[in-house]
């Protein structure tokens, strides 16, 4: 695996919409400084549901990207979804909470999953991009910072698989907290998740 693309985003405004997003993200070259809360110069305008400490890095793999293409029937550029980070090689459908990547400097670890908005839909042109979004399920995953340090497009990305209980990403699009059965909140709160899905758990 390796870097394939870094993106950020400025803020911008929604087409259709009165307020404005980072959503809009495009590659860029050189070094990128990531620390606890994300990367270096991205915009993250809507903190109630997207960034933080548990949501500082949103990836996507190429596998996902090419699959999405496909599905859309159009190239799509790095950062169409949002994504900071596309990983080569990389395939969301079988990232799990817990899960970790790694590069020389920085060390990410797989906590939640990304959801579909309005403003993705906005984005997509498409009001109704959720559903489809769900039946595609491939969501691409939320990491929080364990090491911070400088991230590099075409470096070296080391996977390390969760050794706890195997809780996928689509399995996480899926999930709905009210739902859950009492062990299965046991073995959701047992995992690295995020603290926004934590607290929709009862955690």
């Amino acid at each position: 695996m390796k870097v394939s693309a870094i993106c950020i985003g400025r803020p911008e405004k929604v087409p259709g919409k009165t307020y404005k997003t980072g959503l809009n993200k495009v590659p860029v070259s050189g070094a990128v400084m990531v620390d606890e809360t994300g990367l270096l110069g991205d915009s993250v305008l809507n903190r109630k549901h997207h960034g933080g400490r548990d949501q500082a890095v949103y990836g996507l793999g190429t596998i996902d990207l090419s699959a999405w293409e496909d599905e859309l029937g159009m190239p799509l550029p790095p950062g169409t979804f949002g994504e900071n980070l596309v990983i080569e090689g990389a395939d969301s459908r079988s990232v799990r909470v817990g899960d970790r990547f790694e590069t020389a400097d920085v060390l990410l670890e797989v906590t939640a999953t990304r959801t579909p908005c309005a403003t993705l839909a906005a984005r997509m042109g498409d009001p109704y991009f959720a559903r489809r979004f769900n039946a595609v399920a491939r969501p691409g995953f939320y990491c929080r910072v364990l090491r911070q340090g400088l991230l590099q497009t075409g470096e070296a990305v080391t996977f390390q698989p969760f050794a706890g209980p195997s809780v996928t990403m689509p399995e996480l699009l899926q999930l709905r907290p009210g739902r859950l059965r009492e062990e299965e909140r046991g073995r959701y709160l047992s995992l690295p998740i995020g603290e926004r899905l934590r607290a929709l758990i009862g955690g």
